[in-house]
């Protein structure tokens, strides 16, 4: 075998950085996994104590799972040429799996643990196979040997987590995360193989920034669907139209924060990394962060529009300032991976929601969520006020780790 019967497959340097249709279709199996996700947050808005803790624990956990999928199917498309028919087979049949993940997610800590555990191994074991398989005698078919070999490691905690008895299931499914996560950070280091470091891939690094971009947006249409089927399932209120409004108001904040400046210029800034997947590397799990202060704040939503003048409830405040808290942080983190610096209002937003949560224990919902509009049309304000004064230049090599010297990619 020789390494040319596999390299039909790799991407082409000039390849087009833009999302297949193909792979647009494949996110609206995960816009059903993250509405099932949203689902399971909001039902915890009754829950205190330990209760609330556990809640939290399990869907976090299925959140990570769901995430691990996603975000290893576009390592494979920004790193293979996603036109080629077995790298769509690989993403149908990854979609087909993540549709059966999204259906028994609302019970895959209870009575759908087998079929969620299940779809997650196959993607997990086979798909790296069949990629493997079709690499041929390329010396990139290591690669998912290494991720097949991770995943039978796992595999019986998963395996042993849906068979076992329920109260086992968080605690073996954390540590099953935990390995999955940890080969990743490690390059899936096997014995005499030895590790596949993913800050040095080759990929198209326009294309990994497309579609973390794309994500974004997932989450952001997800929460405008919560906002719309909240507000349209109750009475038209002037109390529920306000806080229709607010959260609206919120939603188009997050977008014009996220999307200015440095979600803006991401793709720019892989494109003139030396090392392009190092970046990459870092930015997925900003937007992990990201993804998921979005999923967080369109909860804090649903508990508004439903009762916006209600008892007030301070567990509701982990989701209402919590969320938009979180995405602040991860998008002062993006600015900081781009530029090499976090802009101030950043750093304002956060502290401001944050010390005005003890003030809010005993408000209304409504006070709470406008308080958040209030802060995060003050940081977009800020921030583009900067922005104009001191415009910011993406570096030719992003600061830190991802801006080193060192050239050794692995092909």
């Amino acid at each position: 075998m020789t390494a040319g019967r596999g390299v039909e497959l790799l991407r082409p340097p000039m390849s087009s950085g833009r999302a297949t249709f193909l792979e647009l279709f494949f996110d609206l199996a995960f816009v059903v996994a993250l509405t099932q996700v949203s689902h399971r947050f909001a039902e915890l808005h009754d829950d205190t104590g330990w209760a609330l803790v556990l809640g939290l624990a399990r869907t976090l956990l299925l959140f990570l799972a769901l995430w691990l999928i996603w975000s290893h199917t576009v390592w494979i498309t920004s790193r293979y040429e996603p036109e080629r028919s077995i790298i769509q087979a690989v993403v149908i049949g990854t979609m087909l799996a993540g549709l059966v993940l999204a259906v028994a997610l609302p019970g895959a800590m209870e009575e759908r643990a087998l079929p969620f555990a299940v779809a997650y191994l196959v993607v997990m074991l086979v798909r790296p196979l069949v990629v493997a398989a079709a690499l041929r005698g390329h010396p990139r078919r290591l690669v998912p040997f290494r991720l097949a070999i991770w995943g039978t490691v796992s595999a019986p905690l998963w395996l042993a987590g849906a068979w076992g008895p329920d109260h086992l299931r968080l605690p073996l499914w954390a540590a099953a995360v935990a390995v999955d996560y940890l080969a990743w950070a490690l390059g899936w280091p096997v014995p005499r193989l030895g590790a596949s470091t993913v800050g040095r891939w080759r990929i198209a690094g326009s294309h990994l920034a497309d579609r973390h971009q794309q994500m974004v947006l997932v989450a952001l249409g997800e929460s405008i669907l919560v906002i719309g089927v909240v507000f349209g399932g109750a009475d038209y209120s002037a109390s529920r139209i306000a806080a229709f409004v607010v959260a609206f108001a919120t939603s188009a904040l997050l977008w014009r924060i996220y999307f200015h400046r440095a979600g803006l210029l991401l793709t720019e800034a892989l494109d003139r990394a030396s090392l392009p997947a190092r970046l990459g590397t870092a930015s997925e799990r900003t937007h992990l962060l990201v993804v998921l202060s979005v999923l967080v704040t369109a909860v804090g939503y649903e508990m508004v529009i439903d009762h916006p003048f209600g008892p007030a409830r301070p567990t509701w405040l982990l989701f209402v300032i919590g969320g938009p808290a979180l995405f602040l942080a991860a998008r002062m983190r993006l600015q900081n991976q781009i530029f090499g610096q976090a802009t101030r209002p950043m750093r304002i937003g956060v502290v401001a929601l944050l010390l005005s949560t003890p003030a809010l224990w005993r408000a209304p919902p409504m006070v709470a969520l406008s308080e958040v509009a209030v802060v995060l049309a003050l940081v977009a304000l800020l921030d583009a006020r900067g922005s104009r004064r001191h415009p910011l230049d993406v570096p030719a090599g992003p600061p830190g780790p991802e801006g080193s010297a060192d050239r050794d990619i692995e092909a």
